[in-house]
């Protein structure tokens, strides 16, 4: 009896802390996650303890029980993305933009978006995925929900999408997304870089409707990418036939992401794109808008070669590389080239860049009523075969760009900084699995892309919440770029795989974390932010 008192006598002083500092359960939370590093560090430092046969692992006898009462679920982070959706009001902008049903039983629309990108942040590769996540008890407690739609519902919801739905689900979470911005610092405005490139989509089925042979053979579709660099957010995805061009209904998506980020506040704005967007009928429009500027690649075709031939000898300048970031710690001897000893043994052809330069020459598109400025790199390619040294060769690249004040290297490096978006359509076609055809029509599919890349937003708009204020601002916004530029996969062991035990106590939903990793707090820190 003096237990049970003294067990409410604890509980009713924690209580009143907490009312009187609400700190009092931030520094539980710092304690208790320090005291778990602490542990993992002993572990760690002391000499591995070995069996006779001199194994660490020793693989000790274990029993597996059902527990009765105590539940838990493996993805306990994705409490932390419902609580961000509702604070941005994602799930109320997409019910009052897209009307699919005439009578909500049991689901909304938004019911059924958040189903597929939740499943997509619980590393959900397919829509049977979704049936792991309804058959989680825990799962439904933590995200707040009686049950989910199974994954042939989400499939028949998919096909419900018109091409009008798609554009208004996109537009509803440019809504929520506007939230988040709303949030960022000053800085963030200085200039919005926006990146469009096309990818193909393989899929080994027969009965796509839309889908069709890209000019490599491959079939599938060849959905249009428009992405934010500073964050790596997807603004646009527009999915096509597997062969039709990359630049085909791009300059739509953009002129739409160009009205987002000025309607944000950007003070600047920078188009970029590989030479299939050099799109010659949009160049003076786009001029024409203040603060806007782009560097797009454009074909080396005869006429742009014949004139950079032309171009004197003074006019030429030498390009020098950026260097590489320094490494944090000692660099390690560089192994031997073995791939260029088969080579040379093999007598394959061998190519080298010995030099680059760097020119620039005034140019007017067939299709534009004003002259633009030509970027164009030289590069003299050392070509050997064995130890035989063949005649070198010369290849040009070009730029086309209506910036006249940046010089002609920093023009280059801009435009090389756009292969970064291959590494953010990597991640969405691996790491979210966004980019995949899993039903049975063009337009059903590109509604999938978009439910899907809306996982990959999420964890960008998770990072952009963490606050940097404060004494320690400095290593919270590096925190905050760090976790900005995770892969999907590392994010989503850190922040949304965190075993948690889930109850209901004060008509409360509390999720108990089993388990602590070195991420820990910057998780509770976007908690605190969240909760206040």
């Amino acid at each position: 009896m003096k237990t049970i008192q003294r067990n409410f006598t604890v509980k009713g002083k924690r209580r009143q802390k907490r009312k009187e500092n609400p700190n009092f359960g931030r520094a539980v939370e710092r304690r208790r996650i320090a005291k778990s590093r602490r542990r993992i560090e002993r572990r760690m430092s002391q000499a591995a303890k070995c069996d006779p046969s001199g194994r660490v692992i020793r693989g000790d006898d274990v029993q597996y029980e059902i527990s009765d009462k105590t539940r838990a679920t493996v993805h306990g982070g994705i409490a932390n993305f419902t609580r961000l959706g509702k604070r941005i009001g994602l799930a109320a902008a997409i019910d009052r933009r897209v009307k699919l049903f005439e009578v909500r039983m049991p689901y909304c629309e938004s019911d059924h978006v958040l189903n597929i990108a939740y499943n997509a942040l619980c590393e959900g590769t397919c829509l049977d995925d979704i049936g792991l996540r309804r058959s989680d008890e825990s799962y439904l407690d933590a995200i707040g929900a009686t049950r989910v739609p199974a994954p042939t519902t989400a499939g028949d919801f998919l096909r419900r999408f018109a091409t009008d739905d798609v554009l208004e689900l996109m537009r509803a979470i440019d809504e929520a997304r506007l939230e988040v911005w709303k949030r960022q610092p000053t800085e963030f405005f200085a200039e919005a870089i926006i990146d469009a490139d096309g990818t193909m989509v393989e899929t080994t089925g027969e009965c796509k409707e839309g889908m069709d042979i890209s000019y490599k053979g491959q079939w599938g579709y060849h959905p249009l990418v428009v992405t934010l660099a500073n964050t790596g957010e997807l603004l646009r995805a527009y999915n096509r036939s597997g062969n039709r061009p990359s630049h085909e209904m791009a300059y739509v998506f953009i002129d739409e992401a160009v009205d987002l980020v000025a309607q944000a506040g950007f003070a600047k704005i920078l188009l970029r794109g590989d030479t299939d967007f050099s799109q010659t009928k949009r160049l003076d429009d786009w001029s024409r808008r203040p603060n806007l500027r782009f560097v797009f690649g454009i074909d080396a075709h005869p006429k742009l070669c014949g004139l950079a031939d032309d171009l004197a000898a003074e006019s030429w300048q030498p390009l020098m590389r950026r260097d590489k970031r320094p490494l944090a710690y000692n660099q390690r001897f560089r192994p031997t080239n073995v791939k260029e000893e088969v080579i040379v043994a093999r007598k394959f052809r061998n190519l080298h860049v010995e030099h680059e330069e760097v020119a620039s020459f005034a140019y007017r598109p067939v299709e534009c009523k004003k002259d633009y400025r030509i970027v164009v790199v030289r590069k003299t390619i050392r070509v050997t075969a064995g130890q035989l040294r063949l005649e070198d060769e010369v290849r040009y690249f070009f730029y086309l760009t209506n910036d006249v004040d940046s010089s002609a290297e920093q023009i280059v490096f801009l435009a090389n900084d756009r292969c970064d978006q291959e590494n953010l359509i990597a991640q969405l076609k691996s790491g979210v699995h966004a980019l995949t055809a899993p039903v049975d029509s063009r337009v059903a599919n590109w509604a999938y892309m978009v439910c899907a890349g809306l996982a990959w937003n999420l964890k960008a708009w998770w990072a952009l919440w963490l606050p940097e204020t404060g004494r320690w601002a400095e290593r919270h916004g590096a925190d905050k770029r760090r976790v900005l530029r995770m892969e999907f996969k590392r994010f989503a062991q850190e922040f949304v795989r965190l075993p948690c035990q889930v109850l209901h106590a004060g008509r409360r939903t509390i999720c108990r974390i089993l388990n602590c990793n070195s991420s820990q707090h910057i998780f509770f820190r976007l908690v605190n932010a969240l909760r206040r």
